[in-house]
């Protein structure tokens, strides 16, 4: 629900961070709850339009599924139908069919204060932009539109890292890019994948990002998030992409004394939304395939240096014990243990980052989520407790009934 949240924001930010004479594309707001002060406790707002914010589809039906219940009304002249009363807590989701073609939100909690409102967009069919897929790609160029924007939210343990990538093709036709559109995350990334919504052109493995061409004409969402370990007070961040990025915005939730700072950042400034802070920070276009940097400074995080001097100290009397009894060991075994240990340390951080998604989204209850992450961090701090003190005594057991 954090992403959620963080979406939210960004529709807010997108007014005081694109140029006014930039007119933000509605498909790309589409779907996401935004919170508002300006609606009853607990009532859900739905605007449903035709292509563009001016063309209103009025007298529409609108479904509402709170849990497995649906509550259904028509729009107003206005396009917008809102629902009231809606149970604090209970999940959400806004669903309408416009001419055979289905569209629906994010699902996201009713809220306890305040509304939530949402935007539904249609396909505008008079245009004809179906007719492209018959025409062939040709050579051209896309761009990362300024609509585009990194979001970071930093965590005691680790910070997550989203890039919501707007690539626009501003030809008439679909176009193959000379460079591959591949890139890779941050270092120490872990968890990479590609979030709801994107194109299906778009796909991740390991740190590595590819968006298969052709590209059609206009734009292509890309969403993908990452899982950066972080038990250090500072993060530094390191990316470039193969396309030039006409803005570079950056969006981090305000946790402490989180401060964030890079020279390619011209402009910050912190926005509330939602009871939670933002530094909303904006600079320059940055050209294809030039990197830029990001540092967070002051992040929370919990020192681990006792924790991992007792564990090395245990390790230290275990491998003597050994030693004494068993006399010399061959490094063989034990450098094959080590990569065992990095390689389960891997996936145990990228099950992290999967079992976060899925609570996000709630596709997992708050019990089996909790008792799977302390499960995870349990088998993370045996692990690093092995790596450093070369401990290389039995995991805790896997529980793979909690599994999400």
């Amino acid at each position: 629900m954090r992403l959620i949240r963080a979406l939210g924001f960004l529709c807010v930010l997108i007014a005081w961070a694109v140029p006014a004479s930039a007119q933000p594309d509605p498909k790309q707001m589409a779907g996401i709850p935004r919170p508002v002060t300006d609606l009853p406790d607990g009532a859900v707002s739905v605007r449903l339009i035709r292509g563009q914010l001016s063309n209103n589809i009025p007298n529409f039906p609108v479904e509402l599924h709170v849990g497995s219940e649906v509550r259904t009304a028509k729009t107003d002249g206005a396009g917008r139908a809102e629902f009231t009363g809606l149970p604090a807590g209970q999940t959400l989701k806004a669903v309408a069919v416009v001419d055979g073609e289905r569209l629906e939100s994010e699902a996201f909690p009713a809220p306890a204060r305040g509304g939530i409102r949402l935007l539904l967009v249609a396909t505008d069919t008079s245009k004809g932009a179906a007719v492209q897929a018959s025409t062939p790609a040709v050579a051209g160029q896309v761009v990362i539109g300024g609509q585009s924007r990194i979001i970071i939210q930093p965590g005691e343990e680790s910070v997550e890292v989203y890039y919501l990538l707007d690539i626009v093709n501003s030809a008439s036709g679909p176009v193959n890019p000379p460079t591959a559109f591949v890139f890779d995350m941050p270092s120490g990334a872990t968890g990479t994948g590609i979030l709801e919504g994107s194109s299906p052109n778009a796909s991740a493995k390991d740190q590595r990002v590819t968006v298969e061409g052709p590209f059609a004409s206009g734009r292509t969402l890309v969403q993908v998030g990452s899982l950066i370990p972080s038990g250090q007070a500072s993060l530094h961040l390191k990316q470039n992409f193969p396309s030039a990025v006409e803005q570079l915005a950056v969006v981090v939730k305000k946790v402490g004394n989180v401060t964030l700072s890079s020279p390619q950042l011209s402009r910050q400034q912190e926005m509330t939304a939602s009871g939670e802070t933002y530094i909303a920070a904006t600079g320059g276009a940055v050209a294809a395939g030039q990197p830029f940097e990001l540092t967070l400074d002051n992040l929370p995080h919990q020192s681990s240096v006792a924790r991992w001097i007792a564990l090395s100290l245990a390790g230290t009397v275990v491998l003597v014990g050994v030693w004494l009894s068993r006399g010399p060991r061959a490094s063989t075994p034990f450098a094959a243990e080590r990569k065992r240990l990095v390689s389960r340390r891997d996936k145990l951080f990228s099950d992290l980052v999967r079992l976060e998604h899925e609570h996000r989204s709630g596709k997992i209850g708050e019990v089996r989520y909790g008792a799977r992450r302390e499960e995870i961090v349990a088998a993370l701090e045996h692990i690093y407790g092995a790596l450093d003190g070369d401990d290389m005594g039995p995991e805790p057991a896997d529980r793979s009934g909690l599994a999400a």
